[in-house]
């Protein structure tokens, strides 16, 4: 997977800072740092990805 083929988005509350994560869609949802794009990206299934989200609810 090559991380600038991917549609890179932040969260909407960011508010514009980069201090945050990205995601994108990939085979799952891959996430990487905003502070290091260049650096290492980790890829969840997307049910993996789900349960996370659901459990931060």
């Amino acid at each position: 997977m090559e991380g600038t083929d991917l549609n890179w988005r932040k969260a909407s509350y960011s508010n514009g800072g980069e201090n945050c994560i990205e995601v994108a869609n990939a085979d799952g949802v891959a996430v990487r740092d905003t502070t290091d794009r260049q650096g290492p990206t980790l890829t969840f299934s997307v049910e993996a990805w789900q349960a996370f989200v659901g459990g931060l609810k």
